[in-house]
């Protein structure tokens, strides 16, 4: 047992690597890449520590390579639920009552793990998997997640280090229990680091999981479990399942000791589980806690002021990296009449000079959609347009599955600042744009506010001061993380903590203090070190 208060490492943001020519890294993981393709893997589920196969395999594909199998995933049914879930609660007393430092360390290790020894793997392993190109997969599997580690391993420190005043005779303490339960982690394809983090994030507070990964990203998942029993994770804490979504829910959602829903996915499916568990209430020990970051329709709103190159920038950049494949991309703009010519220019030019392709070709800015079904739902948006009289095609509108699910860049111009593609999210790469009128700057603000649902992220480009901050106001409940003359992703762990509200969320801040508190159920204790030995109080005398 510890007698001291250790102070952790002072979390910093992990460089990112420049792998440019002839450089170190880049040598790493072309080898890595190489290493993985010429090997096809077979994925078990892992259970109490345990490698779990099963005689259901489903193959796995790069998106940009359709044709080659990277391995076999080993896919579950309801009896694995069950037992990850018994896994996890029987590793809970040991886990939760495990000092502090000692459960921080694991993720501390992990993390040097990642931005070290497996950097090149798990670059490669997101890059194959997901259709990353090489900065899109630095920034995410590895900054990201090593950021999220280690950031999240003080913001516990310090949330251990909160404690109530105490007063004479009295000894008042605070204890950060974990929740009474597991907490059940559901992540999605489209970055890396979110998947360790809802795992991780409720794992350092005493929580055991059960974990759901997205199948489109497994083949860095399994990795992400490797890396922590590498670090040290006893049996248990961590439970990876490979599911169908209803199966899970079924199991998940009817068991007593569900405590909590750590959830990053599509809005729909987010309401449907939430609906689930309202009408589940009566069956479970607690109230669970609910955290979700689903959808957006990310916006950019240029003012007569703002320069056009950095507008154009920011919307070539926003719009389409990682396919437009990001939860807070660019996926509407409203730029003013005066400076519309020169957008278009600059950003017509920058779009066409993007090259498309695999990921190995490290040439690529643009590389595949996720899978073919993603590729159908984007491409009907593409074709309505081509038939409308309200919108335009100014660049892009190609697409081929013949070889992976590529889909050009696509830029629409809509003439209904209502069009559909203006309203719904498309989580891929077709950014489209509404002209306002130069004047027509706050009637414009009101018309983003109220044309989508959703409230993640947005931006500002101007350079009268005036006009930025009457924006800041008039779009403040619009976005959850707001830019001012930047594109809107990109968020940093530790600088820009992530989430929105209305429809894109419950806004609990991914890579800040805030969302660690979800995942505790404080205890206060009191302690008279001198007890009363007689009832009555003064007020009880005579005068």
């Amino acid at each position: 047992m510890a007698n001291a208060f250790f102070e952790v490492p002072i979390a910093t943001n992990e460089p990112v690597l420049s792998y440019r020519a002839g450089s170190l890294e880049k040598a790493n993981l072309k080898a890595a890449l190489a290493s993985c393709k010429s090997n096809e893997v077979s994925i078990p589920m892992v259970i109490n520590g345990k490698a779990v196969h099963t005689d259901n395999k489903i193959s796995l594909y790069p998106p940009h390579e359709i044709n080659h199998c990277l391995g076999h995933f080993s896919k579950g049914d309801s009896s694995h639920v069950k037992a990850a879930i018994d896994a996890a609660l029987k590793a809970k007393a040991d886990w939760e009552t495990m000092d502090w430092h000692q459960r921080a360390s694991i993720f501390l290790k992990a993390a040097d793990l990642i931005a070290g020894p497996y950097r090149a793997r798990m670059s490669a392993a997101t890059m194959l998997g997901q259709s990353k190109n090489v900065y899109q997969a630095e920034i995410d599997c590895i900054a990201e997640l090593v950021d999220f580690l280690r950031f999240n391993v003080q913001y516990v420190t310090e949330i251990y280090a909160q404690q109530p005043e105490s007063t004479d005779k009295i000894w008042n303490r605070l204890e950060y229990r974990p929740l009474e339960g597991f907490v059940f982690a559901i992540t999605p394809f489209n970055f890396t680091a979110i998947a360790g983090n809802l795992c991780a994030a409720p794992a350092m507070l005493g929580n055991t999981i059960v974990w759901k990964p997205a199948e489109t990203q497994i083949y860095s998942a399994q990795l992400i479990m490797e890396i922590f029993e590498e670090a040290g994770l006893p049996p248990g804490v961590i439970n990876l399942i490979f599911v169908d979504g209803p199966v899970a829910g079924d199991v998940v959602f009817n068991h007593p000791d569900f405590a909590g829903l750590h959830f990053t996915g599509s809005t729909k499916v987010f309401q449907s589980l939430w609906a689930t568990i309202g009408n589940n209430i009566g069956k479970y020990r607690s109230y669970p806690r609910i955290v979700g970051e689903t959808g957006g329709k990310d916006f950019v709103v240029a003012h007569s002021s703002a320069h056009p190159e950095e507008v154009a920038t920011a919307l070539a950049r926003g719009a389409f990296e990682y396919q437009g494949q990001k939860c807070s991309a660019a996926s509407r703009a409203y730029i003013p009449k005066n400076i519309w010519r020169s957008v278009k220019k600059h950003l017509m030019e920058q779009v066409k000079s993007f090259k498309m392709g695999t990921v190995e070709d490290f040439t690529n800015f643009v590389n595949a959609v996720i899978d073919e079904r993603a590729f159908d739902k984007i491409t009907n948006y593409i074709a309505e347009v081509k038939k409308s009289k309200d919108a335009e095609i100014i660049v892009g509108g190609d697409y081929s599955k013949k070889e992976g699910y590529f889909i050009e860049p696509t830029v629409i111009v809509a003439n209904d600042p209502k069009y559909t593609t203006m309203c719904e999210e498309i989580f891929g790469p077709v950014l489209t744009i509404y002209v306002y009128e130069t004047k027509e700057f706050e009637k414009t603000l009101a018309l983003v506010d109220d044309t989508s649902p959703y409230a993640l992220t947005g931006s500002i480009f101007a350079k009268d001061r005036r006009a930025i901050a009457f924006a800041e106001e008039k779009l403040r409940h619009s976005a959850g993380n707001f830019y001012i003359n930047d594109k809107p992703t990109g968020a940093v762990v530790g600088q820009q903590p992530f989430g929105g509200g209305r429809a894109s969320g419950t806004n609990d801040k991914a890579g800040s203090i805030l969302n660690l508190f979800r995942w505790i159920s404080p205890r206060t204790i009191k302690e008279n070190l001198v007890p009363p030995r007689d009832y009555r109080y003064p007020f009880l005398e005579e005068a």
